[in-house]
């Protein structure tokens, strides 16, 4: 694969030279992080559409590139070359959606990388075809972002109107995943890889809310309905209704989007808030509709965690401090402490790790200014000095760490970053 163009942006680097960090430590992290993703991952093509890896894997996560991109969105108006980088994903990625709007991860070329083998419809343009309800919802918040920033519409033309609709049939289908054509199975895989029951994953009984066949971290669900993913359709749901309504005048389209997000609110409101005897009403991270649910936070965003993040809820919302209180305790079964630092992990990564993703989103929906300021020495502490953010780590040996070349987490430290320090 040939390799990435670093991207220069007077804009960033206008940043990089003012931004106020007292703390040189930290600083020198947000150098990094922010220029990384510009630096090391960007494809610009000749069709003037952007190819966006996650780092040290060669493909395109329609959820990765997303926020990789995103501390950018706010600085499109007035940079024209962060303008065209973003205008460019955004239609390569309405493209992907309408090739598989099943599919997690594409290549650049039809080229037939990556999970050929997997028991699924698979094209030579997929990577990757776990099914993710965020990896549709991802693409949503960033035209939607970039729109109100670069004010710009000409990014809605029919191709992305298309996979929009196709988007919303995607999930409408899934209402009642025995209508779904939608099969997954990874011959020798872990358990987390594939999907029980034929590749159907474990039986859901109709709710509202849309089944999702994997988590952000892409390992697969325990129970269909993944609440936090939940809440992100309906936010993405928002704010399709706004494009829908705003720029193509469809009132029934409209009418069409903002139902389907009812319908899915009400779900979650109805089956995914249980009763806990120590920390009372919270928010189950997955539930099956029968009445089984799993009550754990993983690191990968949309979490739990990031309720306040995605605007589902605000971060004094009663059952979500109830939920926050529960993921960031021994209760929650993928919370670890060790003696560089504490934080939610993931069991992609197994017992005992720490994820960056968790610390960051922790930092950035706390609202308590020592609890931010615990977290930022916590991520201090633990990049071994590589001045990036990792995957995941040791909380009592941060040298031990899963990939160096993460974009993702990258991305959202420096947009942490930009919250605290840049006005």
């Amino acid at each position: 694969m040939q390799q990435p163009t670093p991207i220069h942006s007077e804009s960033v680097e206008y940043i990089c030279r003012n931004i106020n960090i007292p703390d040189p430590e930290l600083n020198r992290l947000f150098q990094n992080c922010f220029r990384n993703t510009l630096e090391t991952t960007v494809f610009l093509t000749d069709d003037d559409e952007t190819y966006i890896i996650t780092g040290d894997i060669e493909a395109m996560w329609l959820r990765d590139s997303s926020a990789q991109v995103n501390p950018y969105v706010p600085l499109t108006k007035e940079d024209e070359v962060l303008r065209r980088l973003v205008r460019g994903l955004i239609r390569r990625q309405f493209r992907c959606i309408l090739l598989d709007p099943y599919a997690n991860a594409f290549n650049m070329e039809p080229n037939g990388r990556g999970h050929q083998t997997d028991v699924t419809e698979m094209s030579p343009w997929v990577w990757e075809r776990k099914y993710e309800i965020d990896s549709l919802c991802y693409p949503i918040r960033l035209a939607h972002s970039y729109w109100k920033a670069a004010q710009d519409p000409s990014i809605f033309d029919e191709q992305w109107l298309a996979a929009a609709v196709k988007i919303m049939e995607t999930w409408r289908v899934e209402q009642d995943h025995s209508n779904s054509p939608y099969r997954f199975e990874r011959p020798g895989a872990r358990e987390t890889d594939t999907l029980s029951n034929g590749g159907r994953g474990a039986p859901v009984a109709p709710t509202g809310m849309t089944w999702s066949g994997f988590r952000p971290s892409d390992d697969a669900c325990q129970y269909g309905y993944l609440i936090p993913s939940q809440m992100f359709a309906v936010t993405a749901l928002a704010q399709l209704g706004e494009i829908l309504h705003c720029v193509y005048r469809d009132p029934v389209l409209t009418a069409e989007c903002q139902n389907l997000q009812f319908e899915i609110d009400r779900g979650i409101q109805a089956y995914g808030i249980v009763e806990h005897q120590k920390f009372g009403e919270l928010f189950a991270y997955e539930v099956d509709g029968f009445g089984n649910y799993n009550l754990m936070d993983d690191a990968n965003i949309p979490n739990l965690l990031s309720i306040p993040y995605m605007g589902y809820a605000t971060g004094d919302d009663p059952i979500y401090m109830n939920t926050r209180r529960f993921i960031l305790s021994k209760e929650n079964p993928w919370y670890f402490e060790g003696e560089y630092a504490r934080g939610i992990g993931s069991p992609h990564t197994g017992s005992g790790m720490v994820w960056h993703l968790g610390i960051i989103m922790q930092a950035l929906t706390a609202s308590d200014d020592e609890e931010v300021k615990e977290c930022l020495e916590m991520l201090k502490r633990t990049h071994a000095q590589t001045y990036l953010m990792h995957e995941s780590f040791d909380p009592n040996n941060p040298s031990r760490y899963t990939r160096s070349w993460f974009a993702w987490a990258n991305s959202l430290f420096a947009e942490l970053m930009l919250k605290l320090y840049w006005k």
